[in-house]
């Protein structure tokens, strides 16, 4: 089969190739994937250039992990293992794990969701990665609830593009931040108000917010502080930053802040999970969320769908078909 093979650390497009491995088999418990269509993000980009450095032994020390690169996927059910209850050949899937970005992978049955019929292999696939992460921040670390006023810092990215329509679905009036040329795509995702940050900073109209989310941003926690209300809650998700700890600093130095400050200040580190998937899916049936996938690659240029969310050039989710 068809897959992109990843045996280096370094840039995509010169440590990611096409070739051809073995179907892999599967065991008693995972069943084997035709895979239809892959997303990408910036995890992937990160892992690729094993980045930062303090994720080194996730991603592997000297060299990767997992062979084949790849992280969530939407396809059909090809086979299943002599475990599997909940699956049968032929069902359309939503699911995440390693190896993803080739033609077939063997997937533990406990990380896949039966596809919605409503939607698209390729938006299906958009869901697992940044949805956990949207849907953690927004609903669980940010505690969001109707008639909350939400800040999204990076509106019009993977994760942020499902943070507003995950606040939204929970009651909240959403201001989203993003460049001029993605406003009117964060207005489409259903926010309430929007900000330019090439004209306009976070602080300037001197509004609070309940909660603020900060997606892959490098903002001071000072300036992020200004724009809550004094029992307001900041979750940090991601960021930017030195290629030894990128966002995770920034992170740290707000945990050890929240205890002495009125403020709520949080770090996210996401944890997928089949639950929150079907809290997602059960989403996009009901029409409250819609993936919003800006650009598909096919699989041979896969290391430039990576090179596109790695550089910040991505709206909304990328996808590579299969």
């Amino acid at each position: 089969m068809k897959a992109i093979i990843h045996e280096a650390f370094g840039a995509p497009n010169e440590v990611l190739r096409m070739g051809e491995i073995d179907v892999p088999e599967i065991g008693p418990d995972e069943a084997l994937v035709r895979i239809s269509a892959t997303a990408v993000a910036k995890g992937d980009w990160l892992i690729t250039q094993g980045l930062p450095y303090i994720a080194r032994p996730s991603y592997g020390i000297r060299s990767p992990k997992h062979r084949v690169a790849g992280l969530e996927f939407a396809g059909t059910i090809e086979a299943v293992g002599s475990a599997v209850t909940r699956f049968a050949p032929g069902d359309e899937v939503v699911g995440w794990g390693n190896e993803a970005l080739a033609e077939f992978a063997a997937i533990s049955e406990d990380q896949l969701v039966v596809k919605p019929s409503n939607v698209s292999f390729e938006k299906a696939a958009a869901l697992p990665v940044s949805g956990f992460a949207a849907l953690q921040a927004v609903r669980d670390q940010g505690g969001v609830e109707a008639g909350d006023r939400v800040l999204i810092i990076g509106a019009s990215g993977g994760v942020g593009s499902f943070a507003v329509q995950v606040a939204k679905a929970l009651g909240a009036e959403v201001t989203g931040v993003a460049s001029t040329r993605n406003l009117d795509l964060v207005r489409r995702l259903g926010a309430d108000h929007v900000i330019d940050y090439t004209s306009e900073g976070i602080t300037d109209s001197g509004r609070l917010f309940d909660v603020v989310i900060d997606i892959a941003g490098n903002r001071p926690l000072s300036e992020l502080r200004r724009t809550l209300e004094k029992k307001g809650t900041l979750v940090i998700v991601g960021g930017s930053g030195s290629r030894t700890t990128m966002g995770f600093g920034r992170t740290v130095r707000a945990s050890l802040l929240s205890p002495f400050v009125s403020q709520r200040l949080r770090g996210l580190i996401s944890k997928p999970n089949a639950a929150d998937l079907e809290t997602l899916v059960g989403y996009v049936a009901s029409g409250a969320l819609s993936p919003s996938v800006d650009a598909t690659y096919p699989l041979g240029e896969a290391a430039a769908a990576i090179d596109l969310v790695g550089e910040g050039r991505s709206r909304g989710k990328t996808v590579v078909t299969v």
